[in-house]
């Protein structure tokens, strides 16, 4: 009889999970008879639930894979938030898991369209090919792909929110702010993209061929297969190549990506994984910012949807290369170690031009322009190692994690600019991007900086009584940027709490604070730097989960203090072109989310979830009042009972009224814009069992829309559609 004393019934179905599952099994379920119990111990050392059968799964993807019913839109167990491996409602963070079976059914086929379907995210597109994501009125600076963390800047674009989805088994997003696992960063959320891994032991893949609006044609492979006789060292290969126009006249775009990953069992406790990550996207006429959104006269302008203010010579391309490697070892106790590693490179050339003026509503004219050709270079490597497992205290089993990491990001930027004249624009409701190539300056070296970042970090879960578990954990950061723009030397200690506490058998409530800590690059208007953020994150809620994790439900209430936000003054820094800012204290974010998300019945999968903050300064000004305060998002999919090769579904994602002050013809002038509602569906068809067709419509009812509003405009995407052709053998 094998007992696991001191946890939760559901944590101990966790730890048996984990401790079965390898990096690869195949699906197998097994059931205990009475004969061979596995007895689950309540939360008080002693007892033991023995009269219980207990039905153990093993993962598909590892330690945190799928769920038995492969087509749930619910990830039952992840280690996002604290790196322990817990249930959803076990973690005292507001967190969205979107599996791929969810991104497969809306179609989500970039990183920045998960993340605009996601609960509490806001995009904000400033250009055709440049966009930043917000939660909790903050721009979101950390991507982690395998809880390696990157940090983004929200001016120069490398491409990371176009990464393809194929590669990846989920994204993971925890909202609020997250310096236990990422050190400095926002209170806005941290973005975890989680790799998919050859996982199969037989030979096994999947084509798929894309053809939809725009011209849109495109093509994946994924094919996996056993690189040993006994499967124990497998491979996995996923490429993919994308063609497609948009609503914007000239302009194209080419995308291809190549993914590798070798999955070893050196031991039957020891997995080694190494893989490669290539993604190359080349567009011809992009835009750089949008459309002037007034006149001269102080009326709004309303261009054509497909109106492009690029011109013919403009481009922008993205080359990204991740070389990545983890090692996990699991020891007979629970314990287990991992290291994890990576080295990506990541460059963009863009050669862009920005229309700057407001045009004569009859004549056109008015208009110049100025031209910024810019290339950059973002290299880092990572190294993050951490052990977690069970320890005894006072008759308890609790859970412990400890680790380090350490980081170097280099970041370097070269400049080119130039200016084009009204007469060269001529006038400008008659722009066709047809002008000659611009006297461009000689190359600068912009800027050239790195970061290096020390950590070291632990958590605890404690469990205090049968239905109370406290997280309790900090995390020590040595900050360090040196070079052209940055020299500054800081260090700070993050502290974690989280107390949760079971109500019954399905909800739980609970409370979390954590501190805030973001050094800055900006400067004042006397050159210096200014000193970092910093603030606390107060979080409390309620979560739910259903049918074994299947359907979960949270609900939470947050408050974000900081101090020192750097804020524009509206002029340069003397003898420079660099905007100078100050450090504003007071600055608060408040607000609630809410989701549901998984299997509301066998045949009804579901995710709702909608967000509402208010976010000011000490002076009760609106921070990024050009985002949204309040959204709603919903995407469901339903199999037909009658029909059970037949799926359909849809979506709404509705956002309230924003605004945006800005420098206009008349001085400051206000943009705004109303509150509106885009509407998706969504059906796919079996075939046979392995041939399937999928249809999505977005923007059915084709609401004109404005992805970015100030003292210019980007127009959304209007209505759109794609048909997917897959076949699996």
């Amino acid at each position: 009889m094998l007992s696991v004393p001191g946890l939760s019934k559901r944590a101990a179905e966790l730890r048996v999970n984990r401790s079965v599952s390898t990096f690869s099994l195949s699906v197998v379920v097994v059931f205990i008879s009475s004969s061979c119990n596995i007895a689950l111990a309540d939360d008080s050392a002693g007892q033991q639930a023995a009269d219980e059968t207990l039905v153990v799964k093993a993962w598909t993807d590892g330690d945190t894979g799928t769920n038995h019913n492969q087509q749930d839109y619910s990830v039952p167990v992840t280690t996002a938030g604290t790196k322990m491996l817990l249930v959803p409602r076990d973690i005292p963070q507001s967190v969205s898991i979107i599996s791929k079976q969810r991104m497969q059914d809306q179609d989500l086929q970039t990183i920045g369209e998960v993340l605009t379907n996601t609960t509490g995210i806001t995009a904000n597109n400033i250009d055709s090919d440049r966009s930043t994501y917000y939660s909790r009125g903050f721009f979101i600076n950390n991507f982690v792909f395998d809880d390696i963390p990157t940090t983004l800047s929200d001016v120069w674009n490398f491409g990371d929110s176009g990464s393809d989805t194929a590669i990846y088994d989920r994204i993971e997003v925890v909202r609020g702010a997250t310096g236990l696992l990422t050190g400095s960063g926002n209170p806005s959320a941290a973005i975890n993209m989680v790799r998919k891994h050859a996982d199969s032991r037989e030979f096994q893949g999947s084509v798929s061929g894309t053809y939809g609006t725009w011209d849109k044609r495109r093509m994946v492979a994924d094919l996996s297969a056993p690189l040993t006789g006994s499967g124990n060292v497998r491979g996995r290969v996923i490429a993919g190549y994308q063609d497609n126009d948009t609503w914007l006249a000239r302009y194209h775009n080419r995308k291809k990506f190549i993914y590798g990953v070798v999955d070893a069992d050196l031991t039957d406790s020891t997995t080694l994984s190494l893989g490669y990550d290539y993604q190359e996207s080349d567009t011809s006429n992009p835009t750089w910012g949008g459309l002037p959104t007034w006149y001269s006269d102080g009326s709004r302008t309303h261009f054509d949807r497909g109106f492009n203010p690029a011109p013919d010579w403009s481009y922008s391309n993205h080359e990204s290369k991740k070389v990545f490697a983890d090692l996990t070892q699991r020891f007979d106790n629970g314990w287990q170690l991992r290291v994890n590693g990576t080295h990506a490179e990541t460059d963009f050339d863009s050669k862009l031009m920005y229309a700057d003026g407001f045009p004569d509503k009859d004549t056109g004219e008015g208009v110049s322009a100025y031209g910024g050709w810019n290339k950059g270079k973002r290299k880092l490597g990572s190294v993050d190692t951490y052990a977690t497992g069970p320890f005894e205290l006072l008759g308890r089993q609790h859970e412990l994690v400890a680790g380090a990491s350490y980081s170097k990001q280099n970041n370097h930027y070269f400049n080119s600019q130039a200016t084009i004249t009204e007469s060269d624009i001529g006038n400008y409701n008659n722009w066709n991007g047809h002008i000659a190539d611009a006297d461009w300056s000689p190359w600068v070296d912009y800027s050239n900086d790195t970061i290096r970042q020390k950590s070291v970090y632990t958590a605890a879960r404690f469990a205090l009584s049968d239905p109370l578990h406290l997280i309790v954990g900090a995390r020590y950061t040595d900050w360090r940027a040196n070079g052209s723009t940055a020299t500054s030397d800081k260090d700070d200690v993050t502290p974690y709490a989280g107390l949760i506490y079971d109500l019954d058998d399905t909800w739980s409530a609970y409370a979390s604070y954590t501190s805030i800590f973001q050094p800055q690059t900006y400067r004042d208007a006397d050159k210096n730097y200014l000193d970092p953020t910093t603030g606390k994150n107060y979080e409390a809620g309620l979560k739910g989960d259903w049918y074994n994790s299947r359907l979960t439900a949270s609900l939470a209430v947050f408050r974000i203090e900081q101090d020192n936000v750097a804020q524009s003054e509206g002029t340069y820094i003397p003898g420079t072109t660099e905007m100078a800012y100050r450090g504003v204290d007071g600055t608060v974010s408040k607000g609630f989310e809410f989701e549901l998300n998984g299997a509301v019945t066998d045949n009804l999968q579901m995710t709702f979830g909608g967000a509402r903050y208010v976010a000011d300064d000490q002076d009760g000004n609106a921070i990024n009042s050009e985002l949204p305060r309040t959204s709603l998002k919903l995407f469901t999919r339903y199999q037909l009972p009658m029909l059970p090769d037949l799926a359909v579904g849809g979506g709404v994602n509705w956002r309230n009224h924003s605004w945006q002050d800005a420098y206009g013809p008349q001085g400051t002038m206000r943009a705004d814009q109303g509150s509106y509602a885009l509407v998706s569906l969504f059906s796919r068809y079996q075939v046979t069992r392995q041939l399937s067709v999928q249809a999505n419509i977005n923007n059915l009812f084709d609401k004109e829309y404005y992805d970015y509003l100030g003292p210019y405009a980007v127009y959304g995407a209007p209505r759109n559609m794609s048909v997917t052709v897959g076949y699996a053998f």
